[in-house]
C-alpha cells in the first residue's frame, strides 16, 4: 500500500482492559474448541449427510491404524477453507486470553481433533499443517480486525451492530464475548486488547480481465473488488507481538467460470529489529509469516476443438522468512519504499497438468518463495507506481509410480502429493494509482502470472497468464 491514509488517530491501549481480556481460562477455551467439532459433525452427518460425517468407534481405529495420508480435496478446501477452520481454534483461545502461540496449540488439538476421531476418512497429512499454521495467520488478522470494533462504552443499536461485527469477523470471539455477557456489558474502557492502532484499508471496484496465452487465447472479463489492509506501522520494532504489524490483500470477482476469491497474501511480522533510522531514511529486519492464494478455474473458449485449460493455481498456507524494508522519505516531492522476502515453504500446492484424481488437480509440494518491490509515491498522496515480483519453486517429492492408473486408484488410499515434479511460479504486478478527487483514486494494474513444470514422467508444461485491472479506489 504505498499511499497511507490512516482510519483513526492511534490510541494506546488501556491498562485495564489488557488486564482483563489477558487472563486465560482453558477450559472455556478447550469447551469452544471441542463443542465447534462437535456442531460442524452434527451439521455434516445431519444436515449435508456426508459419507465422510458416519463415523464410530471402528473407524476412530481405522483411523489410528492407517495413519495419515495426502488427500485429494479442492484446492479451496485444503488452502483457504482448512486454513479457515483453523481460525476458529485458534480464536477459541485467543478470545479467552492466550497469546499468539499458545492459541496455536490449541489450533493443532482442535485439527488433530478432527481428523482423528470426527471423520470416517483417513486423516490427512496435509490437513494437519494446513489447518493450524495457516489458521494462526488468518485468525490473528481477525482477532486485530475484530478488536478495533469493539467499545464496551457503547449502548443501544449502535453497541449491538459493533457486537455483530465482532461476530461476523471473529466467531470464536463473538461467541466468546455472549458466553461471558461482554457483549453486552457496559464498561468505561473500550475493551480493546490493543487501543486503536495505525490501521490504513483501500477498498477497490472495477473490471477485471484475465486472458491465458494458450492456443486459442482464452479470455474472460468482469468485475472485480480488492481490499487492501496495513496494520501497524512498517518499521515500529519495539513490540515483539506477533502480527503488531501485518498486511492483507483479497481479490474478489464475479467472473464467468472463475472462482469468488481469486487471491488472497497475508503478511505478519512475528519480530522485527532496526538496522538503520537516520534523516528520513528507514531500514529493518524481521521474521514474518506468510498466507499465498491465488485461484483461478477453467476459461472459457468460443471454439470447442481446442482442449480448456485451467491458468494456474498456487496455495501457500504454511511458510516463514526473512524480510527486508527500507524507506527514504528525505525528498518532499517523494517517497520511495522497497522489500525483500525469502521464505521456506513448508507446505504448498500448485496445478498439476496430469494429476486428476477425485477432487484434486494440483500437486502438493514443499520449497522456497522469494518476494520483492518498491513502491513509489509522488506528493505524498497525489500519485503512486509499485512494481512487485513473487517467485515460488516447490517440489513434489511423494509422487505415484510412472504405471499408475489414476482413473482406477482409490483416493481414499492413493497416498501421493501428486506428480514427480518441480515447478516455479511467478507473479509479477504494476499498479498505478491517481488521486481524482479526496480519497477517491482511480487504479490501474497489470499483473502476469508464469508457471513452469518440469515432469519426471511427463512432457514439461509452461503457461502464461496476465490479468488486467481497472478500478475505483476509496483510501479510508
Amino acid at each position: 500500500m504505498p499511499i497511507k491514509l490512516r482510519v483513526l488517530p492511534e490510541v494506546p491501549p488501556d491498562s485495564a482492559d489488557v488486564a482483563y481480556y489477558s487472563k486465560p481460562h482453558f477450559w472455556r477455551a478447550a469447551g469452544e474448541v471441542v463443542g465447534f467439532n462437535l456442531g460442524l459433525w452434527a451439521f455434516d452427518r445431519y444436515v449435508q449427510r456426508g459419507d465422510f460425517a458416519y463415523i464410530s468407534m471402528n473407524s476412530v481405529k481405522e483411523n489410528f491404524r492407517k495413519g495419515f495420508k495426502w488427500d485429494n480435496d479442492k484446492l479451496g478446501t485444503n488452502m483457504f477453507l482448512h486454513p479457515y477452520n483453523g481460525s476458529l481454534y485458534y480464536n477459541s483461545a485467543r478470545s479467552n486470553g492466550f497469546n499468539y502461540w499458545q492459541s496455536a496449540l490449541f489450533s493443532i488439538g482442535g485439527s488433530a481433533m478432527w481428523e482423528l476421531f470426527m471423520e470416517c476418512e483417513y486423516p490427512s497429512t496435509n490437513d494437519i499443517i494446513a489447518t493450524p499454521i495457516g489458521g494462526t495467520a488468518i485468525g490473528e488478522v481477525f482477532f486485530r480486525a475484530s478488536d478495533a470494533i469493539i467499545d464496551d462504552r457503547d449502548t443501544g443499536a449502535s453497541r449491538f451492530g459493533r457486537e455483530a461485527a465482532v461476530f461476523v469477523i471473529s466467531p470464536m470471539r463473538g461467541l466468546t464475548r455472549i458466553i461471558t455477557g461482554d457483549a453486552w456489558r457496559v464498561r468505561t474502557t473500550r475493551g480493546r486488547l490493543y487501543g486503536t492502532p495505525p490501521v490504513s484499508v483501500e477498498f477497490s471496484v472495477g473490471t477485471r480481465g484475465i486472458y491465458l496465452n494458450d492456443e486459442a487465447s482464452s479470455s474472460a472479463v468482469g468485475a472485480t473488488a480488492e481490499i487492501n489492509v496495513e496494520y501497524g506501522d512498517r518499521f515500529e520494532v519495539t513490540s515483539t507481538n506477533p502480527f503488531d504489524y501485518f498486511t492483507v490483500r483479497a481479490d474478489l470477482g464475479v467472473v464467468s467460470r472463475q472462482p469468488l476469491l481469486s487471491q488472497l497474501n497475508i503478511k505478519g511480522r512475528l519480530i522485527a529489529r532496526e538496522i538503520y533510522d537516520v534523516a528520513s531514511r528507514k531500514m529493518s529486519v524481521g521474521l514474518y509469516q506468510h498466507f499465498d492464494y491465488y485461484d483461478s478455474d477453467t476459461i472459457h473458449k468460443a471454439d470447442p476443438s481446442h482442449v480448456s485449460r485451467v491458468p494456474y493455481k498456487l496455495g501457500i498456507p504454511a511458510s516463514l522468512g526473512a524480510g527486508w524494508m527500507f524507506r527514504d522519505a528525505s525528498n518532499p516531492q517523494w517517497t520511495l519504499d522497497t522489500y525483500l522476502h525469502g521464505n521456506v515453504v513448508m507446505l504448498g500446492s500448485i496445478l498439476s497438468d496430469y494429476y486428476h484424481v477425485d477432487e484434486r488437480n494440483y500437486n502438493l509440494a514443499s520449497g522456497f518463495s522469494i518476494k520483492g518491490g518498491v513502491n513509489f509515491v509522488f506528493n505524498r498522496d497525489r500519485f503512486s507506481a509499485s512494481l512487485s515480483h513473487e517467485y515460488y519453486r516447490l517440489f513434489t517429492w511423494k509422487g505415484y509410480h510412472r504405471d499408475t492408473n489414476l482413473a482406477r486408484s482409490d483416493p481414499r488410499t492413493l497416498d501421493v502429493q501428486g506428480d514427480h515434479s518441480a515447478a516455479s511460479f511467478n507473479v509479477s504486478e504494476l499498479r498505478a494509482d491517481l488521486r481524482i478527487w479526496n480519497k477517491l483514486y482511480l487504479s490501474a494494474a497489470v499483473s502476469h502470472y508464469h508457471r513452469s513444470t518440469r515432469y519426471r514422467d511427463y512432457p514439461h508444461v509452461k503457461s502464461n497468464t496476465t490479468g488486467v485491472r481497472v478500478m475505483l479506489t476509496y483510501k479510508l
